[in-house]
């Protein structure tokens, strides 16, 4: 039941074909080519790249009358390309079609190959009849190049005192880019085109904002809640679009934050958690593609069960459904996990959990059907020290609690074998508890605040920093994968945030399966560059530093915290110095002496900078009065 589109491939990255056939600015092009594949039949396809499943997939070539298949690779022959079996592109002369259809983009180069082969009476349609202006691309001399296709969805609402807010920078302008763009087009829960708009960005690492109210104030739109489809310009260096997402309400009293969506639809996500006593899981499924989701297409299953639940529904093209897991499946309870059957039909979706004190969004991960067990992970010892860890703050003991839950993220991880350890500020080990070889359909959530308490270390002062990483004293087997969710309570006023991330190798010169993982170049990543939004008055804003280190690495970072204002300029700075596997956590306001936004401008951001390390950070808001946000910060 999945959609038979190209998405992410591991080794080769993401591939942008159906980024480019499922644009909102080509989708009536490409009807009109598909409308006139049906009158002007019969039609023969050669499909040099194997772009035409893909086609067929979001744009349906039932109706077309097809004679012949034709392909470039002889290696290709004994496929079939819509259940005609595919023939050598040196045969094309013997076709009895009218029309050739080559599901091709820049496709002048592959007529001239083919040529002498082709009858001049023939129609020849190409896939270049449904591209994008010339003026929309990154890089004209290569349509489907990645940098053409830097695009995005985020979830996006604006209702009776609450709201979202988007915010990034033009970190492209670091790589060389410039006349950087976005073009934006906002959906309603229907799929309906509610404004479309284009908004420049300076030339300049300038941070710029999106925010609802703005947008229903400019365009007149009303409520709503949907998502808002971002196509950046001119990219240099980085094709993918990178966010902080911020829900938040008129009085301060909710406030939750989530970052970009992933940009590849996959088959399949985890790590939605079941709702807690007084606790409604909304699940927001935002159709990413211009075809109709048909019913029943969906489905929401416990981990580790066969049993599926799916959504009756159809969803239209671009549309918002809203979920409710309460209703949906009724008899899972928090810590169980959810998993979600998405057929690459969206990106990667958001979720709500509402109670009566809050209202808190976040997002699940690309659970990968691409893994095996790595039998080499536990044998790697010293040479990779802990190996794979996945960092989170431990916030103040005193004021929050600080709750773990492991989440499987590949369908053929069978068990968890894990343990978690706690550190001070500075780097030294509170506590390694084991939790042992958890079984895939496990429902085990560990509050570290209660282990903290029976080590007798609850009087700790302050914050520190808590990792998950594998335990292999007794067995079991690993593949790197490993994710976990973590959910944050403040003590006095109940109200909640949680984050999910996926593990790493940290700061070791050597390399493993291209970890340490970079940003930027080819692995090892060794060095640091995060992005960090600030929030408006009254709110101010904190940033937690993790120095993960899965060997002894550098004895402190030398990090520096840049203050940019509206313009792109360096307006302040301040050094720290985080000791090796310790953690600093940071309120900007006290960091530089006053509310940064009143100098800077309300586009300034913070950027976290090493050479010598990679951090791992998050970040977060707070109104003073017990409502925060937190979520982990990205890195460019």
């Amino acid at each position: 039941m999945s959609l038979d589109i190209l998405t992410f491939d591991n080794q080769s990255g993401g591939n942008c074909l159906f980024k480019a056939l499922g644009h909102p600015l080509v989708v009536s092009q490409m009807k009109n080519l598909v409308a006139g594949l049906e009158e002007n039949g019969p039609v023969a396809i050669y499909d040099p790249h194997g772009f035409a499943n893909s086609v067929h997939a979001l744009y349906g070539l039932d109706s077309v009358s097809i004679t012949d298949a034709y392909v470039q690779r002889l290696e290709d022959l004994g496929q079939e390309i819509l259940q005609h079996p595919v023939k050598p592109i040196t045969d094309i002369a013997e076709t009895t079609a009218e029309t050739i259809f080559v599901a091709a983009f820049d496709a002048d180069r592959l007529l001239h190959q083919i040529e002498p082969l082709l009858n001049k009476t023939r129609k020849i349609v190409t896939l270049d009849e449904a591209r994008l202006p010339d003026e929309m691309l990154s890089d004209t001399q290569r349509y489907l190049s990645p940098n053409n296709f830097a695009t995005n969805f985020a979830f996006f609402s604006d209702d009776v005192g609450i709201h979202t807010r988007l915010i990034s920078s033009n970190y492209w302008f670091g790589y060389g880019a410039r006349d950087v763009r976005l073009w934006l087009r906002l959906f309603d829960a229907g799929g309906r085109e509610l404004a479309s708009w284009t908004q420049q960005l300076p030339n300049t690492a300038a941070g710029f904002v999106i925010d609802s109210r703005h947008i229903r104030s400019t365009h007149k739109t009303g409520a709503f809640t949907g998502q808002l489809f971002i196509h950046v310009i001119n990219v240099v260096g980085h094709d993918v679009v990178k966010y902080a997402l911020d829900l938040y309400r008129d009085d301060g009293g909710c406030l939750s934050c989530t970052h970009d969506a992933n940009a590849w639809p996959s088959e399949l996500y985890a790590g939605l958690p079941a709702p807690d006593s007084g606790e409604t899981v909304v699940l927001w499924v935002q159709n990413s593609h211009p075809i109709k989701i048909p019913a029943e297409s969906i489905g929401l299953n416990r981990m580790g069960q066969q049993c599926v639940t799916r959504l009756k529904p159809e969803i239209g093209p671009f549309a918002t459904h809203k979920v409710n897991v309460n209703e949906v499946l009724p008899e899972i309870a928090w810590p169980e996990q959810i998993e979600i059957q998405a057929g690459k039909y969206m990106v990667r979706p958001r979720y709500q959990i509402e109670t009566k004190v809050n209202k808190r969004i976040a997002h699940v991960n690309i659970e990968r059907n691409d893994l095996a067990p790595d039998a080499s992970i536990p044998q790697l010892g010293k040479l990779i020290g802990k190996g794979y860890i996945l960092p989170a703050p431990l916030m103040p003991v005193e004021s929050f609690d600080t709750t773990i839950l492991p989440t499987p993220m590949a369908t053929t991880q069978t068990e968890l074998p894990t343990k978690l350890l706690v550190y001070s500020p500075d780097g030294k080990e509170l506590l390694e508890h084991s939790l042992g070889r958890l079984p895939r359909d496990h429902a085990v959530a560990t509050r570290v605040n209660d282990l903290l308490r029976q080590k007798g270390l609850d009087d700790i002062a302050g914050w520190g920093h808590v990792e998950l990483a594998y335990d292999f004293s007794q067995g079991g087997e690993a593949d790197g994968w490993l994710h976990a969710v973590f959910r944050y309570r403040n003590l006095s006023s109940g109200h909640m945030a949680e984050t999910s991330f996926g593990s790493h190798i940290f700061n070791i010169p050597a390399t493993y399966r291209s970890e340490p993982q970079s940003y930027g170049r080819e692995p090892p990543g060794l060095s640091t560059r995060l992005y960090l939004r600030l929030g408006a008055p009254p709110l101010d804003t904190f940033c937690f530093l993790v120095y993960p280190a899965s060997a002894r690495w550098r004895e402190y970072s030398d990090t520096t915290l840049m203050l940019v204002d509206s313009s792109g300029n360096v307006m302040a700075s301040e050094n720290l110095k985080i000791p090796c596997g310790g953690s600093r956590m940071i309120y900007i306001n006290e960091t530089f002496g006053i509310d940064p936004t009143i100098n800077a401008g309300s586009n300034c951001y913070v950027q976290v900078r090493d050479k010598g390390c990679r951090l791992f950070g998050y970040h977060g808001l707070t109104n003073g009065q017990g409502a925060f946000s937190l979520d982990h910060m990205f890195g460019f």
